[in-house]
Order: C-alpha cells, then sequence, then structure tokens
C-alpha cells in the first residue's frame, strides 16, 4: 500500500480524536509521533516508551515527555487498502496510548485493541 506521508499523519491525528475526551484530558507530558521505520523490529506498528501515568510517583517532574511512536513502513506494508490502514492506525494509537495509562499487552489483547 502506498500513501504519502502527510494522508498518514492525518490518520494519526484523527485516530487520537477518537479518544474520548475524559480519557484524552488524563493524558500528561506524552507525545506522539509518526516515523519512517523502526529501528530493531520491521514488523512493529506502534511503540510507546516513558513511564505509565500508573508508575509516576509523587515526584515526577522534570522529564522528558513520553514518546508514541507509528511506524508508518510496516504499517503500509501489512495493509492493502486505505480503510485496513485507517483501521490499523486506530488499532495501533489506541493500544500505545493504552500503554501510557498502564494497561498491559495481554489485557490490550483481551480488550480487542492487540
Amino acid at each position: 500500500m502506498d500513501m504519502p506521508r502527510a494522508d498518514f499523519e492525518d490518520l494519526v491525528a484523527e485516530a487520537l480524536d477518537l479518544i474520548p475526551p475524559e480519557l484524552a484530558g488524563l493524558m500528561s507530558n506524552v507525545v506522539v509521533l509518526v516515523e519512517d521505520e523502526p529501528e530493531s523490529d520491521p514488523d512493529l506498528l506502534g511503540l510507546y516508551e516513558g513511564v505509565a501515568l500508573t508508575e509516576r510517583g509523587t515526584y515526577y517532574a522534570g522529564v522528558l515527555p513520553d514518546r508514541i511512536t507509528i511506524y508508518m513502513g510496516p504499517t503500509l506494508r501489512m495493509c492493502s487498502t486505505r480503510d485496513e490502514v485507517v483501521d490499523e492506525v486506530a488499532t495501533t494509537v489506541v493500544h500505545e496510548v493504552g500503554h501510557h495509562f498502564g494497561i498491559s499487552d495481554q489485557r490490550l489483547h483481551e480488550l480487542g485493541w492487540g
């Protein structure tokens, strides 16, 4: 599947807009980025790097933002239609945001966001 980067970035923004406002308002010190390819696993669709909200202590301050990275290359390689890309980007964004809230991979899979 081929898609301009700007269109892919728009899909990531649209997926973030699907997060209910009451949850989005709880997100703290996190940035969402789009990268072309992951450094290690060529099939990785997204990655959360940081300290989950559930793990932050009273003295959590002065740290760089957590990072949610959505990888364009692997997503486009696994999808054959635009609709598939839309669905996969939404799933990946929700999955990585779930990690920001401290939800494990196992639980995200149980919830259908794996």
